[in-house]
């Protein structure tokens, strides 16, 4: 008797728990069907043949690409990606990654000869800047996601602002220059303080060499040190709120201002890992590494101003070193004490 009522009572939880779940995951997809998608682009139909790439099951890299779309631009076609991010979660150390690409590396560009890295989208879009990352640092993408000026500024004010340390050199220079788009929020201060998206946006492009990080870095060193500081902490107030609130945020940020090749059934798969990973820090990389380029010569080539990547004792071109640390930090690096090239022996396929 009992036994029929117990099983009875658990058929009938399990329903309601199931309800709610397929419920949930109806108003996920409802709301991640506001996504661009860009099938015909997708990273997996790229022709790879030829080229040496490492993959592990466990370990998932996404290209998370910034674009200008701004209306006001009147920038709307593929052009130069200025923002190149590989985003890794890697499932068999339990850790999140983040590797900048550094936009003014001189990579070779398939069929299209020396230039910089973010001038391959313009050669031949996304599927083009994803070959010569492979062909130029040997390591395979699971997909790609590209977000514009305004879905930035809607993420950040989504989570409430987020909370930023700037320099006197960084705070001057955006209240002076035309970073901070709109006047009414050109009034940053030194010191720790909440910036809304449109401060923190100004804050990312930030690449003059006078203007120095908190950390010392200047340039494109430091906008890209910016960019993933403000990631991980548009991150540090996501993981902080009820997932109820992460779906608002989505259905927000999402009609119009992402493309994404990832379908939704991928985007929740992911999502699940992150969540069941359970941490809450973040790795950071940055490609070039440190002592493995140099400066262009004057004149040495036609793409101007831009880094020669070596390795690190002879200054002919080579990017052999920073591919092996890119790999060594993405398949093998265990998120625990610094990141050092060389700490790791790659692991053979």
């Amino acid at each position: 008797m009992w036994k029929k009522i117990v099983m009875s009572i658990c058929i009938f939880l399990s329903a309601i728990v199931g309800f709610f779940i397929a419920k949930a995951q109806v108003t996920l997809n409802n709301t991640l069907n506001h996504v661009n998608r860009d099938y015909s682009n997708a990273l997996k139909n790229v022709d790879l043949s030829g080229i040496k790439v490492n993959s592990d099951d466990e370990i998932v890299n996404i290209l998370v690409v910034g674009n200008d779309y701004r209306k006001e631009s009147g920038y709307t076609a593929a052009g130069l990606t200025d923002t190149m991010i590989i985003a890794t979660m890697d499932m068999k150390h339990g850790t999140l990654k983040l590797t900048s690409l550094m936009r003014d590396m001189v990579v070779d560009i398939p069929d299209n000869g020396e230039n910089k890295l973010n001038a391959a989208n313009s050669f031949g879009g996304i599927q083009m800047l994803y070959k010569t990352i492979a062909q130029n640092f040997n390591v395979e993408l699971d997909g790609y996601v590209e977000v514009g000026f305004t879905a930035f500024e809607k993420i950040v004010n989504s989570v409430g602002g987020i909370n930023l340390e700037l320099t006197e050199s960084e705070a001057n220079y955006l209240n002076t220059t035309n970073y901070i788009s709109k006047k009414k929020y050109r009034n940053v201060k030194v010191g720790k303080q909440k910036l809304n998206g449109n401060q923190a946006l100004g804050y990312c492009r930030i690449r003059k060499g006078g203007v120095t990080t908190i950390t010392g870095l200047r340039d494109d060193y430091g906008r890209t040190w910016r960019q993933r500081t403000v990631i991980k902490a548009v991150f540090d107030k996501v993981k902080k709120l009820p997932m109820s609130k992460w779906l608002d945020i989505a259905n927000d940020i999402l009609d119009g201002y992402v493309k994404t090749d990832l379908t939704n059934e991928k985007i929740i798969e992911y999502m699940k890992d992150v969540v069941m990973m359970g941490t809450t820090e973040v790795n950071q990389l940055q490609i070039p590494i440190q002592g493995y380029y140099r400066e262009a010569n004057p004149g040495e080539y036609s793409c101007g101003s831009c880094l020669v990547l070596t390795d690190g004792i002879n200054s002919t071109r080579s990017t052999e070193a920073n591919a092996e640390a890119l790999n060594q930090f993405i398949f093998d690096y265990d998120g625990k004490g610094d990141f050092t090239y060389g700490t790791f022996q790659m692991k053979k396929n």
